[in-house]
């Protein structure tokens, strides 16, 4: 069976406008795996009140950091498809979960490549429902609609794997070098803390407190949670870094039920009262930059960081195409009967 590979990222507006914004948006947002209540609260909230207040400010947001060749999203995830191409001898084909790049059409291109077997690849460390979950099952869902004979395998979530743990580290001690910071925070996507519980398949274990993430069980493998603190950990481990001089925090709530904590906006906020004057920040839960680490962390971070008496706020680069990162992707395809797993 010929085989081919499949890069996934989240996705991008096909430009920084309102109405191609409240398009996406709308894709979004109205996935059950994003917005997680039943169908009618989720239409209201959504179609009713969200795609009529936010999409002009949040094209407000993507016009501070469009680049002239598009969404820096999609421009990093192209050149990454591309490095990627040049080291391994499987096609590579790249879509988005939302927007006009889709999964059935990244299939599609494989199919008449004469593909008959799939290595997808969320291009995402850490496992969530509303990640890597909601591509899983819309591959699914495809496959089985348009491409019936197609085999699809998946790479599981790689958050604790040495070698990504060991390139991550690396690329963040390379981008710190004489820097003089006092605390380096982990800034990780937010969730509502209903997602760790409905992921937890021992239907008990995660209780978000101070101790469940830390104590051994297969609820593991499907927390979020978990699962960025365990890179925060890793990583100031590898690079040996002391105690209350790192922590980890949770970015881009949205709406009004209980999130993930501490709130990065907050911990900024309070590590710069507290008399940090230079931090640094890092968003392992993305491997290319987006809206959310280029305007919401790089900007309004910096932002806080100022108004509390901040004075240096150094923002730390995705992995984007860090040859370290092209090469272990690499790596895994080219040994993917050990990495995959069936869809």
């Amino acid at each position: 069976m010929k085989k081919g590979i499949l890069l996934v990222n989240l996705g991008s507006p096909e430009s920084p406008t309102p109405k191609d914004v409240k398009k996406y948006l709308g894709e979004f947002l109205m996935d059950e795996r994003v917005i997680d209540v039943p169908l009618w609260a989720r239409t209201l909230l959504v179609k009713g009140i969200i795609l009529n207040t936010r999409p002009k400010q949040s094209a407000k947001a993507y016009q501070k950091i469009w680049w002239d060749n598009g969404s820096p999203l999609i421009v990093l995830s192209e050149q990454l498809q591309e490095k990627v191409q040049e080291k391994v001898d499987y096609p590579v084909a790249l879509a988005m979960r939302y927007g006009s790049m889709t999964i059935k059409k990244g299939l599609q291109e494989l199919v008449d490549k004469g593909v008959e077997d799939v290595f997808l690849i969320p291009l995402y460390p850490q496992f969530a429902m509303a990640t890597t979950e909601t591509i899983l099952v819309l591959a699914e869902e495809v496959r089985k609609a348009n491409f019936p004979n197609l085999k699809i395998d998946s790479l599981p979530a790689f958050y604790n794997k040495p070698e990504y743990i060991k390139v991550l580290a690396e690329s963040i001690k390379g981008h710190l070098k004489g820097k003089n910071y006092e605390h380096l925070l982990f800034s990780y996507h937010g969730v509502p803390e209903r997602h760790i519980r409905k992921s937890d398949i021992t239907n008990g274990h995660c209780k978000i407190d101070g101790s469940c993430c830390e104590t051994a069980s297969k609820a593991h493998e499907f927390c979020y949670r978990h699962q960025c603190k365990e890179v925060t950990r890793l990583v100031g481990e590898y690079l040996g870094l002391e105690d209350n001089t790192y922590s980890t925090s949770f970015q881009s709530r949205l709406g009004f039920d209980p999130w993930l904590q501490p709130y990065t906006d907050r911990t900024i906020e309070r590590l710069g009262k507290k008399g940090i004057k230079n931090m640094a920040i890092v968003t392992p839960a993305f491997v290319s930059d987006c809206l959310e680490t280029l305007e919401e962390i790089a900007m309004e971070g910096e932002e806080i960081f100022h108004e509390v008496g901040g004075k240096d706020f150094t923002t730390i680069p995705c992995l984007n195409t860090d040859q370290n990162w092209v090469n272990l992707l690499a790596d895994w395809i080219n040994d993917w009967s050990k990495t995959a797993v069936k869809v």
